[in-house]
């Protein structure tokens, strides 16, 4: 019996979210020489749904159509997410599939669809790094982890970013029939069938909040632009004319982070900026950016990043003119 995969769109949905995993799950069938996965693209309304980038996409079944069992729910995302979450057919149509399927999965924000639909609550769960907040403010029994690429909760499986799909689509082909035919799966499509660290390593710099105090303020921008001097509490202290103690108390409570944690942020976003835009050897990257040594850039980024400075140079990596 093939495995009845259900993609759930609706306008303005990411075109990747869904062109990834079905290609996944149609490159498995390929591989097997079998219909093992049979595809349908489902909405609120059967017929042609855009895209974001304007490209329409047929979905050949209403929600409310699908009366039996799924054995897979994906509900995609895309930048018009947050303005769904208030259509209740769509809501209420994944919260009633996802009752009968054997497992439920999202793609990208489309874990706000299912955390939603109440599928989320109590559960670990991940989304694209610059929803994770927005994931963690409305939705509080949500345990969210912005770092993997996918989390796996029981029967619920969420994913970070757009292409994150992919590697979502290829754990479940692991899951139903082993990783030899996801690694032939990932073979044939050209992409990681583990890749390597976490989405964290594509985000944007670590930033924390900006002080309200104009001195503070000032001395942020110090930090950020001179990571190699000394920027010891003791040392931050004295150029706020504060007390250590006082001093840590008004940084913590103004930028949401205590100073050493801060620093530690903008050295390491240094780092990246050095390992992306240079050819500098690891020892020199790790001077400029107050580091001291290669060993402690690469605990850097395996506790930020959980990948090395030098994997991370080799994707990321475009020297500057």
């Amino acid at each position: 019996m093939p495995r009845d995969i259900v993609l759930v769109i609706f306008d303005g949905f990411q075109l990747f979210d869904l062109a990834g995993p079905a290609d996944v799950f149609a490159t498995a069938n390929l591989c097997t020489r079998s219909d093992g996965y049979r595809l349908r693209v489902a909405a609120v309304r059967a017929g042609a749904v855009p895209a974001h980038n304007g490209i329409a996409t047929t979905a050949q079944v209403s929600l409310a159509e699908i009366t039996g069992p799924v054995d897979t729910l994906m509900v995609v995302g895309g930048l018009s997410v947050p303005g769904r979450l208030r259509d209740r057919e769509l809501v209420d149509g994944i919260a009633r599939l996802a009752g009968s399927a054997r497992r439920t999965a999202s793609v990208c924000n489309g874990a706000l669809l299912l955390a939603e639909a109440g599928l989320l609550d109590g559960r670990r769960a991940t989304t694209h790094w610059l929803t994770a907040g927005e994931l963690a403010r409305r939705y509080p029994g949500v345990e969210v982890d912005a770092d993997p690429v996918y989390v796996r909760d029981g029967d619920v499986w969420t994913s970070a970013g757009v292409s994150a799909g992919v590697d979502l689509a290829l754990a479940l082909v692991a899951d139903d029939h082993g990783h030899r035919l996801a690694r032939d799966v990932a073979r044939g499509l050209v992409v990681y069938l583990h890749r390597p660290g976490g989405q964290s390593q594509f985000s944007a710099p670590l930033r924390a909040l900006a002080p309200r105090s104009e001195p503070l303020r000032e001395l942020q921008a110090f930090i950020d632009a001179h990571p190699a001097e000394d920027l010891s509490v003791p040392a931050l202290a004295r150029r706020t004319g504060m007390s250590e103690r006082h001093f840590s108390r008004v940084f913590t409570a103004q930028t949401g982070l205590p100073p050493g944690r801060y620093v530690e942020r903008s050295r390491a976003d240094a780092a990246r900026r050095l390992l992306e835009t240079t050819d500098h050897p690891l020892d020199r990257v790790a001077r400029e950016c107050g580091l001291g040594t290669p060993e402690t850039l690469y605990r850097l980024f395996r506790r930020h990043w959980r990948t090395s400075p030098g994997d991370y140079r080799r994707r990321f990596h475009v020297k500057e003119s």
